[in-house]
């Protein structure tokens, strides 16, 4: 191939259309365990995170939801994908490799939040969330109907395969995505370019701005302990009983079990099989959808 800007042109924008191709390929399933949120700097405040609003019957004046402050930040993080097509490859029609390649470019953008996200659910055991807790863990701080300042839990620890049990029906998920500028796909493929200069190689890429953080953990249950149906009763309790400050049930209906590969099996016989082995029913059976994520293997 003659290397000539129209030529160039040509090749950039097809190789554009494959990263467009690749960009369905993969399944963007992070939204189920975190809500997006619009960031427009360089970080945000989620000092909001400490009050769950609920209705109250209106008696006299309104009362003003006091939000709790608390100094939670998300900094937004950069990311990039970058693919370099040596000079040579092009003069020598040696291209036809890279469709595949682009495509799988596109594939792993899509892909990428799902693999941020996930992984904050296994890092929740051992990193702060909003209150100064670890987001599972068994003394979050709530005032009970007396005012009075005890310990909540929303795990039972445990030191084996992390599992986890939540609402995916709540607007505010268990983790947050924010997002502040989409993938956006560029090419470095002028002849005159420094990097055709001293590389001899034409630079496609994408970069985007976005990053993962944890919202409200009364929202989901985690657990290290063996998936066995007395521990899911156990999670389902938790977050069934789960309440805000001053006694106020938040109305938290389980409906979705989050494994790793590993306890596939496990998570089957608990919400999926409808028989127990020996022939009895399964009370379980149905009470939570079954989602496995390859990005907590």
């Amino acid at each position: 191939m003659i290397i000539n800007s129209g030529n160039l042109r040509t090749l950039g924008t097809g190789f554009k259309a494959n990263f467009q191709q690749g960009l369905g390929m993969a399944k963007p399933d992070h939204l189920l365990i975190a809500t997006e949120i619009t960031s427009t700097t360089g970080k945000e405040e989620y000092g909001w995170l400490g009050q769950v609003p609920g209705m109250r019957e209106w008696l006299g004046d309104r009362v003003v939801q006091n939000i709790a402050t608390h100094d939670y930040t998300i900094k937004n993080r950069d990311f990039e994908l970058t693919i370099a097509v040596p000079r040579n490859n092009i003069q020598d029609d040696n291209i036809g490799m890279y469709g595949p390649l682009f495509q799988e470019m596109g594939r792993a953008t899509t892909a990428h939040p799902s693999q941020l996200c996930y992984p904050l659910m296994k890092a929740g055991f051992s990193t702060p969330c909003y209150d100064g807790q670890y987001f599972f863990d068994t003394d979050h701080p709530v005032l009970d109907e007396n005012g009075v300042e005890v310990s909540v839990a929303n795990t039972n620890g445990g030191n084996g395969a992390a599992w986890f049990l939540f609402d995916d029906t709540r607007p505010l998920k268990p983790l947050i995505f924010q997002k502040r500028k989409a993938p956006d796909f560029q090419a470095k493929d002028d002849p005159t370019d420094e990097n055709v200069w001293r590389r001899k190689e034409f630079e496609y890429g994408v970069d985007a701005r976005y990053n993962g953080g944890f919202g409200f953990w009364q929202f989901c249950y985690g657990s290290r302990q063996p998936l066995t149906p007395e521990n899911y009763e156990a999670a389902r309790a938790a977050l069934l009983n789960m309440k805000g400050d001053y006694g106020r049930p938040l109305g938290i209906t389980p409906t979705t079990l989050l494994v790793s590969p590993t306890l596939e099996g496990a998570g089957k016989r608990i919400v999926v099989n409808t028989k127990l082995e020996g022939g009895a029913d399964n009370e379980w059976a149905g009470t939570a959808k079954l989602v496995v994520s390859p990005w907590l293997a």
